[in-house]
């Protein structure tokens, strides 16, 4: 690493970008997995929990005076502002303070609000702390995504980006079947069951707390904020640990970046960026956001309304249908997520959307034909929500990894805040109202809303869509602290689309395009802007 100074302050030449990128898979990287990706799954249970135990805490003995449409009303609407506002408030310190700080404060944040939700006395006190602990939440999203993906090596970016984000759905699973239990009078007083839900969600909080301790800050994060020395440890132990683990040397990082070190960068230059300079990729993120938010909402707001109206299923039943649902969430991500990495993101991304569109369509056909019974129902929504579930996990993997760094987190938290209110806020309004009138063709227009908007959606990603698939975060999109520099003729910039670059190419790649860099090297990518 060279140093020198620049009128803004001091300018650096580093490899540490292509050194993390070179990576192979490690347990060190499993510890971050876990450390950061499993409050996805705090946050599926939290959602899940909440629309269970609605009829208990309406209930007389619950301890309560709160009524069923509060809880799935006003409580909710509160939790989605409370996520929106958090992801905007917190979306930006992260970028100013740093991943690991934020990451630390937000999941505090949600420990302490979840814990308090626990012991609620009045209906101000649980509308209160459901805000508090959406606004957590919305934090972690921009904290945790913009940390994973400066940590994980580019060649495995997208499978764990996915994995993790699709975990959400576990912590739905393990919702449901938790809400059976602690509902069971015959086990817990009515009082007491419930409340045990959050303090449960409290004690996980604490636990992952405990493990991102070992969590480090984001060398790149450190590298643009005059913290080169403290990058250069953080990535020397990691290459130490994995040379430690494997009982051989790295191979060399090929690739050099250099930086204008700047201790913060305009929030207006931040929207001047993301809206301007790379206006087509903000369409791209919006596109994919308010697409799988109406999506989720014309299946997930009804299904309970649904299953009870037009198949007769008992309204204790329901959440067992959920469960399977929720697996079949899980899945996609799981299953489906290598192949953003192998086939690619804008085949993947389009590919998923639309399929998913098309699935629904076909879903709301069949509803309107009468040949739908409960199971079959179930088994649609779960061929849909596969391969929603992977698209709805790569719109957040997209707005993460394609603007630039110092953007990142504030780009993550505006298009979260977009889905977020979407989803939370004209979803319920527009969705509950069709699915729940006991119309079949009030639900087929439902489907069908959420349809249309993902298949456009996926055509928007057929026509804008990244190629970022095994690509440095810095070739994809250049910092704005970065200057032309060794080795980086052509890092990606702005919405231009360069040619793409087959096996062996030198061209374009701003990161590890020098001698040498040819298939299977560390340090080739492809070179679409």
């Amino acid at each position: 690493m060279t140093t020198a100074q620049a009128e803004t302050g001091r300018t650096v030449t580093t490899d540490i970008p292509a050194r993390l990128d070179r990576l192979p898979w490690s347990r060190w990287h499993w510890t971050i997995v876990i450390g950061l990706g499993t409050v996805w799954i705090l946050d599926g249970l939290e959602v899940t929990v909440v629309g269970n135990i609605a009829s208990r805490l309406s209930e007389p003995g619950s301890g309560l005076p709160i009524t069923s449409g509060e809880v799935t009303g006003m409580a909710a609407a509160l939790y989605v502002a409370g996520a929106c506002a958090g992801a905007l408030f917190w979306g930006r310190l992260t970028d100013k303070w740093g991943r690991k700080k934020l990451f630390m404060i937000t999941l505090a944040v949600y420990l302490g609000a979840t814990a308090l939700t626990a012991i609620s006395f009045d209906t101000w006190w649980f509308f209160l702390f459901r805000f508090l602990t959406g606004f957590g939440i919305g934090g972690e999203y921009a904290a945790i995504n913009s940390a994973i993906d400066e940590l994980i090596p580019k060649e495995y970016r997208g499978r764990v980006d996915l994995m993790i984000n699709g975990s959400f759905w576990l912590g739905a699973v393990f919702g449901s079947l938790l809400s059976i239990v602690a509902l069971d009078t015959d086990i817990f007083a009515a009082n007491v069951g419930w409340r045990l839900t959050f303090a449960l969600g409290a004690v996980l909080a604490l636990v992952i707390l405990l493990v991102r301790r070992h969590v480090p800050e984001s060398p790149r994060w450190l590298l643009i904020h005059g913290r080169d020395d403290e990058a250069e440890r953080i990535v020397s132990s990691i290459e130490q640990e994995i040379e430690r683990e494997n009982d051989k040397p790295l191979p060399p990082a090929e690739g050099e970046i250099t930086i204008h070190q700047r201790r913060s960068v305009s929030f207006l230059e931040i929207g001047r960026t993301v809206f301007s300079d790379y206006r087509k990729r903000a369409v791209l993120g919006f596109s994919l956001f308010i697409g799988q938010a109406f999506l989720y909402n014309a299946i997930t707001f009804g299904f309970g309304a649904i299953l009870t109206t037009f198949f007769d299923v008992p309204s204790g039943n329901t959440g067992y249908y959920f469960a399977v649902i929720a697996l079949g969430n899980f899945f996609g991500p799981l299953l489906l997520g290598k192949l953003f990495d192998t086939v690619g993101r804008r085949v993947m991304i389009s590919g998923t959307y639309i399929l998913s569109g098309l699935l629904l369509f076909g879903t709301a056909w069949l509803f309107d034909q009468g040949s739908l019974s409960a199971a079959t129902m179930t088994a649609c929504w779960c061929a849909v929500l596969f391969f929603a579930s992977a698209g709805a996990s790569s719109a957040y993997l997209t707005v993460s990894e394609i603007f630039p760094m110092e953007t990142r987190a504030m780009s993550i938290a505006f298009f979260y805040a977009i889905g977020t209110a979407a989803g939370g806020i004209s979803g319920p309004l527009l969705f509950a109202k069709l699915t729940e009138s006991g119309v079949v063709g009030d639900t087929v227009l439902a489907f069908s809303i959420g349809a249309t908007l993902m298949c456009l959606a996926g055509l928007v990603a057929a026509l804008l869509a990244v190629n970022a698939e095994r690509r440095s975060l810095e070739d994809i999109a250049k910092p704005l602290t970065a200057a032309a520099g060794r080795g980086e003729s052509g890092v990606g910039g702005g919405d231009s689309q360069g040619p793409r670059s087959g096996p062996g190419s030198t061209g374009g790649s701003g990161l590890g395009s020098g001698p040498g860099s040819g298939p299977g090297s560390p340090g080739s990518s492809p070179a679409t802007a």
